[in-house]
């Protein structure tokens, strides 16, 4: 998961970039190709490390044809259809994210584990087939430029350190991601052709939906990580189940985000950080259609009125030759934006726990309390026969992920505003 996460970011700036240069229909057919390469290496993988190698490739081949499968929809369209022709795309995407671990699990169980790589052949196939009759290129600029390899290279390492050090925890690595991100910035300023031109970042709706993206993204990314563990480790849910509880989000991404690509980004962050406010909430017990349920329906209606808007200003805001690189930009942020979330939510919810625990743990019995004590770093997940013992932890745990949830609808609230602020609200002109 780890090796696939980190080259698909590492590699996503580039990504976006070769498909500018060098035509995005091209760049985009050869990560499906890369990627499906991989697939089969994943399937037949006989060790562990064919295996994280195999997915690093994967994460490679993602790299290539996520940023230019939205240039290909951005240049493809003219401005006052591109709204919903990304929100279409925003909401396959969604669907397909639900459906994907529902096939992977049921091929896992009834077949082997090797089948849920090997899916994704006929998969590739079926999208090639379509993109040398369908797809056209819309790349316009690729000789004018060369690649800038100094910020190719930055970039690769620079994301990638940063990713790991937040993966792995592991703070100097990300500090030295961080400084080489640093000299990107310097070396671009200075490159006579730069992968991520800076000027982009003058336009103020390039930078504010970028600022939203990241606000809203490590508001969204710490709900998918700690509510599952409260679903499971508090609530008593299956693990079928948890998943399940995401449901009426994924269906309303879906069956909005097409009809939602006019509408202003500035309103769907409030909806979402409402629907935040639903689940921080939530105690030990009741019923899921009465505690989840409208939480889910009312963030997955925020996240519908605002992604699909959110995406087509950040294309928008460029100039088609720069829309692979755009998305490029504008998916890293999301992804860094989770993977920070997690990791200082992480920090957080800890030291809520650790403090509610050393408070309520007073009156427990030694030996239980030594004991708990042990698993901390377990969370919600310690082990204890302890009745009283076990109600503490539970009520330790919800007491972390309700300052979580609060943090998270701050972060929604403050991309709204970033949005009202920077977001310009103006129909672009139609381009020649």
């Amino acid at each position: 998961m780890e090796a696939f996460a980190l080259l698909l970011t590492a590699f996503l700036l580039s990504g976006g970039s070769l498909g500018d240069l060098y035509g995005r229909r091209l760049i985009f057919a050869i990560g499906v190709v890369v990627f499906a390469v991989a697939s089969i290496s994943c399937g037949s993988s006989t060790s562990m490390i064919e295996l994280i190698a195999a997915r690093g490739a994967q994460g490679i081949g993602a790299a290539l044809l996520v940023p230019n499968s939205l240039a290909l929809i951005s240049g493809s369209f003219p401005p006052e259809e591109r709204g919903r022709a990304i929100g279409t795309w925003s909401g396959f995407t969604s669907i397909t994210a639900a459906i994907g671990p529902v096939l992977g699990g049921w091929l896992v169980q009834h077949g082997s584990w090797r089948w849920a790589f090997y899916l994704n052949i006929p998969v590739a196939a079926v999208v090639l087939a379509i993109i040398a009759v369908r797809v056209p290129e819309t790349s316009m600029g690729g000789s004018v430029r060369a690649l800038d390899w100094s910020g190719t290279l930055l970039t690769i390492f620079g994301l990638g350190a940063v990713v790991f050090g937040l993966i792995e925890s592991a703070p100097p690595v990300g500090v030295l991601g961080a400084l080489l991100l640093v000299a990107f910035v310097f070396v671009e300023a200075r490159s006579r052709h730069p992968m991520v031109p800076l000027p982009l970042f003058r336009s103020r709706t390039f930078t504010g939906a970028n600022l939203l993206t990241f606000l809203l993204y490590a508001a969204l990314g710490a709900v998918l990580f700690f509510l599952p563990l409260n679903l499971v480790q508090v609530q008593g849910y299956s693990t079928t189940q948890a998943g399940a509880a995401f449901l009426p989000f994924i269906l309303l991404m879906f069956l909005l985000s097409r009809w939602s690509g006019g509408l202003t980004r500035r309103i769907g962050p409030l909806v979402a950080a409402a629907g935040l406010s639903l689940l921080a909430r939530t105690g030990i017990g009741g019923s899921y259609w009465t505690t989840v349920f409208p939480a889910m329906v009312v963030l997955g209606l925020g996240m519908a009125i605002t992604v699909a808007p959110l995406t087509t200003a950040v294309m928008g805001a460029v100039e088609q030759t720069r829309a692979g690189i755009a998305s490029a930009i504008n998916n890293a942020v999301s992804r860094l934006a989770g993977l920070l979330a997690v990791a200082v939510f992480g920090i957080v919810l800890s030291s809520v726990f650790d403090r509610e625990m050393d408070r309520r743990l007073v009156d427990v019995p030694g030996d239980v309390r030594h004991a708990v004590d042990a698993q901390r770093d377990k969370l919600a997940g310690a082990e204890t026969s302890d009745p009283q013992a076990r109600r503490d932890i539970q009520e330790s745990f919800v007491a972390g992920y309700r300052r979580v949830l609060w943090d998270s609808t701050l972060l929604a609230m403050a991309s709204s505003i970033g949005a009202a602020l920077l977001i310009e609200q103006r129909r672009p002109s139609r381009e020649p």
